[in-house]
């Protein structure tokens, strides 16, 4: 089992490399921290067909192929500057597979509001001890780390925080993302009637609980389209099928708490982290979606992947 599990954790990876500061180097995968429930919802023909998305120019009354297709920056309302995808590519950042971790800050100087996406570092290979020899420093010391690393292309500025024994990355929002708290329509008069206060203070006192109950936090929309959805399959109403229907393979087996795994993962400190075979590695394209796909063909500079369906992305890939 855990050879199993050492294998979810690098299969569910989105992004593996080494978190370096100093002389230190600690080899680690990037996990998702969280996921999206919502349902969407897929435009249809009447025959049950999916619709494709098209570029249509209306000045010649036509749809534009991708092919056709060139990006502009706009320098003011109506004019633009052409830009090249090599001249895009020239500006990527170096491909690394390092986490920079420049300095550490108090956890405290860290803004909540220039959080933007979390994920888990987990530690592979033999990196359990110094993983969690830097994970029990940080917490004692109230420190959180400020790194940079590079992922598709595009780098980022991450603040690392260390909480129960497991790293965290958070992207950072840049300042200029930041809206200014000064907010249009708020009265710079700040004074407030003390009956008021009190009577505001007590309401506050009386909708107050000691902690969170996780369960109040449900995304109900979604709960009742799941519900609507599996009434009229069960009933057998609306139902249509598109005349092709797409295959896709899917990870099938039993569902793995990748919180247990990663926790199990820290704790095996003389373990031993098994190369990953050629069939692994192909098998984790099946959890890419189409964009990922073709980051990775563009990557791979195959051509011809912007007419590419997903399923054929993957074999390109796998053939690359």
């Amino acid at each position: 089992m855990p050879e199993q599990e050492d294998k979810e954790l690098r299969r569910r990876s989105i992004w593996s490399g080494t978190l370096t500061f100093g002389m230190v180097s600690i080899p680690v995968v990037l996990l998702p921290g969280q996921t999206s429930q919502r349902v969407r919802l897929r435009m249809l023909s009447p025959d049950g067909t999916p619709l494709a998305r098209r570029y249509y120019c209306p000045a010649e009354d036509r749809p534009v192929e991708r092919e056709e297709i060139i990006r502009g920056y706009e320098i003011e309302k109506g004019k633009f500057v052409t830009i090249t995808e090599k001249e895009l590519e020239s500006l990527q950042p170096e491909k690394s597979r390092e986490i920079d971790l420049r300095r550490f800050v108090p956890v405290e100087q860290i803004d909540p509001e220039f959080l933007d996406r979390a994920y888990f570092l987990a530690p592979v290979g033999d990196s359990a001890k110094p993983y969690r020899l830097l994970t029990e420093t940080m917490e004692k010391a109230g420190k959180a780390g400020i790194a940079t690393f590079v992922m598709r292309d595009k780098e980022y500025l991450v603040a690392i925080l260390a909480e129960n024994g497991l790293l965290m990355a958070e992207t950072l929002r840049f300042a200029d993302e930041i809206r200014s708290s000064e907010v249009p329509g708020i009265p710079a008069d700040r004074t407030i009637d003390s009956n008021r206060l009190k009577a505001m203070v007590k309401e506050i006192r009386n909708a107050s609980a000691d902690e969170i109950e996780l369960n109040e936090l449900k995304d109900i929309y979604t709960e009742r389209l799941n519900e609507l959805a599996e009434q009229k399959r069960a009933a057998g109403q609306d139902l249509i099928s598109s005349p092709e229907r797409e295959k896709e393979s899917g990870h099938t087996g039993n569902v793995i708490d990748l919180m247990q795994v990663l926790k199990r993962n820290i704790e095996k400190e003389d373990s031993k982290e098994p190369a990953q075979s050629e069939k692994e590695a192909g098998d984790s394209l099946d959890d890419l979606n189409k964009t990922e796909l073709y980051n990775n063909a563009k990557q791979l500079q195959i051509s011809g992947r912007s007419t590419m369906t997903r399923q054929e992305l993957i074999n390109a890939i796998r053939n690359a």
